[in-house]
């Protein structure tokens, strides 16, 4: 058992610092623009930054999907499997991302006013969203060279990979936003030029990664009928799963815009530090997608049981420690983000729920993981799906009483609640995913 604990923290550790840089695109924007003049730059960019989260998010499937496939090949010893899986998903990035580009003004439009804000705030949100939106291609490409990186175990290539993403964002970043003080555009471009940096990288490692076989890839095959069905349902259910998170995330932001400008934009600040502490938490959740693809593909069911129980309490102690970690530097960590008074002032009235959100949002990251590597995403949907509509009767009933504590108290009690619903289901897993015709 020792050596799965070992084994555990040998993958989390490269992912949890390789997750860390991802935050940071979103987190030198909010700190960039946080000390551009007035709250509405930073709403501006936080409700741009919700944006993409949406849009990205929305195909985080392309992420979720290939590290489940590529692990469980890999596990199964199928190389010409990982190479057509990684294809397929490289093309059905590629394809949504000039599909992206093709209604960006319309989509654009759509979702800063469902959103909602004051005009000056959504006049900000838009010139972001125009400058960055070009990039959709490459930052979707980059989800799929990432999930090829997870599901092969390469861990520090997959911090390789996000460690140059972020040395471009912050270096052009100041630059533009600094240097030729193209505020809110430039910190637009400085996001927008990290992923196209990104995506030349994450090929080379791509070749890098490759399988080494003689075998030469059968081009018809990437068509095969069966594993485009199996691909498409699999990504169908991720879809669905991630806009159920999606519109959680989104009702929370519009919501939070109902109290003003100084509040969203102090929530935006409390997001940022509750993102920091997911993707650190998120690094055990990946190194258990992997693992337990790993076990699927070979059939080891004492394998898997192994890696659950070493990644749960692995992960666990984490969080317990990034709580501890937020109650003693919460509010210094809140005065990095941005240097207007009131909205400093509105986010340490609220830190508190930034503060509990560690510990009751690991279980469903970890059970994420379970389910990711396993690919077995319908359980994923169903629970996500029954989530939100919880948060949601929450959200509404707590904040007509609470104001924005009763968003808080919806927010921590949907994640407690996706969580205890795959726990429920976890059982399935060993009970279905180990026979040999399991497919989803």
């Amino acid at each position: 058992m020792a050596n799965w604990y070992r084994r555990v923290f040998l993958l989390a550790v490269p992912l949890i610092l390789s997750n860390l840089t991802q935050p940071l695109l979103s987190t030198v924007d909010t700190v960039l623009s946080g000390h551009l003049p007035g709250a509405a730059a930073l709403g501006g960019v936080a409700m741009g930054g919700i944006f993409f989260n949406a849009v990205f998010w929305t195909f985080g499937f392309l992420r979720m999907g290939t590290t489940g496939l590529v692990a469980q090949a890999h596990g199964a010893g199928d190389p010409a499997g990982l190479r057509l899986h990684f294809l397929r998903g490289m093309a059905s990035a590629l394809a949504i991302g000039a599909l992206l580009l093709a209604i960006k003004g319309p989509l654009i439009a759509l979702v800063i006013t469902l959103l909602g804000a004051s005009p000056d705030v959504r006049a900000n949100a838009l010139v972001y969203c125009h400058v960055r939106i070009w990039s959709a291609p490459a930052a979707l490409a980059n989800y799929v060279i990432l999930g090829f990186l997870l599901g092969r175990q390469h861990a520090r290539a997959a911090l390789a990979l996000q460690a140059a993403v972020n040395v471009v964002n912050v270096a052009v970043a100041l630059w533009l936003v600094i240097g030729l003080r193209w505020g809110v555009a430039g910190i637009a471009m400085a996001t927008a030029s990290a992923d196209c940096a990104g995506l030349v990288v994450g090929l080379g490692l791509i070749w890098w990664a490759w399988p080494r076989v003689e075998t030469p890839i059968r081009w018809r095959e990437l068509g095969d009928g069966p594993s485009l069905r199996h691909l498409f349902a699999l990504n169908r259910d991720l879809l669905l799963r991630t806009l159920s998170l999606v519109a959680a995330y989104g009702w929370f932001t519009r919501a939070g815009s109902r109290e003003g400008d100084a509040v969203l934009a102090a929530n935006a600040v409390l997001l940022n530090l509750h993102w920091i502490a997911t993707y650190a938490l998120d690094g055990f959740a990946n190194a258990t997608e992997t693992l337990v693809g790993a076990a699927v593909g070979a059939k080891r069911v004492t394998d898997y049981r192994a890696v659950l129980r070493a990644s749960t309490v692995s992960a666990g102690a984490v969080a317990v420690t990034l709580s501890l970690l937020l109650v003693f530097a919460g509010a210094p960590l809140v005065g990095l983000f941005t240097n207007q008074a009131a909205v400093r002032q509105v986010a340490i009235r609220f830190l508190p729920w930034a503060m509990a959100l560690p510990l009751v949002s690991v279980w469903g990251y970890q059970m994420d993981g379970v389910f990711i590597g396993a690919t077995r995403a319908r359980e994923l949907r169903d629970s996500m799906v029954v989530a939100l509509a919880g948060f949601l009767a929450l959200a509404i009933g707590l904040e007509r009483v609470m104001g924005n504590d009763g968003l808080w108290c919806a927010f921590c009690c949907f994640m407690l609640l996706r969580g205890g619903l795959l726990a429920w289901r976890l059982p399935g897993i060993a009970k279905y995913s180990f026979q040999p015709t399991a497919l989803s």
